[in-house]
């Protein structure tokens, strides 16, 4: 199986706040390399503050990294522009954490999926009017719901609708930011159940960005462990949960929640 995403040695550093005097540097990644197979899901696991999101948001390239490369289908993808970008920009979507902040509240959600179809010039008026209504149902929404404002929705429901506008151009890659933290646990297993279905039907790759063990082993097929903006430790999803070699890694399985076989009901 070929790689489609390959990070190598990306670093990135940010500036604290404050007068010049009493500003500060703050690695938030350092020599951090990564590999996604095609039709694959790493789960990108740490805790808060441990780079997870930034690297996200530089393969994505929407923060800039120090140094280091992102390479998409055998491509670097520092300096791209014109189409090439656009074509980046198409294959690759990404699902935020707050799907009311991700939807702009003054667009129906059916225009929100529909944005990257007029952006990308995919089909014809007429073909994205289908498509939307056809994502709509793909996620497990009724289509008649297209024509509401995202404040009309509940958060599964804006959370499915974030999912089919990243669906919507058809990419190769999904980066999901910790797409199921702000749901209630019963939502959060059907945005998740609804994630696994989709990659198997489409073979869509998959970067699942969380701070939950326990989410990355029901949905990831490898795994890498940041610590402080550092790989600790990366590789096949059993092999990390059954025997970690790292402490930070074991000391993160200690703390999934497990059901006691021993206590009542």
């Amino acid at each position: 199986m070929t790689d489609l995403l390959r990070v190598e040695n990306l670093r990135k550093t940010f500036i604290t706040g404050g007068p010049p005097w009493n500003r500060s540097k703050v690695a938030a990644l350092s020599d951090v390399s990564i590999t996604v197979q095609r039709g694959r899901t790493l789960g990108l696991v740490g805790e808060s503050g441990s780079g997870k999101s930034t690297l996200g948001r530089c393969i994505l390239g929407l923060t800039k990294l120090d140094s280091g490369q992102v390479i998409f289908d055998g491509v670097e993808v520092q300096g791209l522009s014109g189409r090439a970008l656009m074509d980046f920009r198409r294959r690759v979507q990404p699902v935020f954490q707050d799907p009311f902040g991700s939807l702009d509240p003054r667009w129906t959600v059916g225009r929100s999926v529909r944005e990257s179809l007029d952006c990308f010039h995919i089909g014809t008026p007429a073909d994205r009017d289908r498509r939307v209504l056809d994502l709509f149902k793909r996620v497990g929404l009724n289509p008649g719901l297209a024509g509401r404002l995202p404040n009309h929705l509940s958060g599964g429901q804006r959370q499915r609708v974030a999912i089919a506008a990243a669906l919507a151009s058809e990419p190769e890659l999904i980066i999901a930011d910790e797409p199921v933290s702000a749901l209630d646990m019963s939502v959060q297993a059907q945005i998740l159940n609804l994630l696994l279905d989709l990659q198997e039907d489409l073979g869509v790759a998959c970067i699942f960005i969380t701070h939950d063990l326990g989410v990355v082993e029901h949905v990831s097929d490898d795994v890498a462990v940041l610590f402080h903006g550092s790989i600790v430790e990366m590789g096949d999803t059993d092999q990390i949960m059954m025997r970690p070699e790292h402490q930070y890694t074991r000391t993160l399985l200690a703390a999934v929640p497990r059901p006691a076989p021993t206590h009542p009901r």
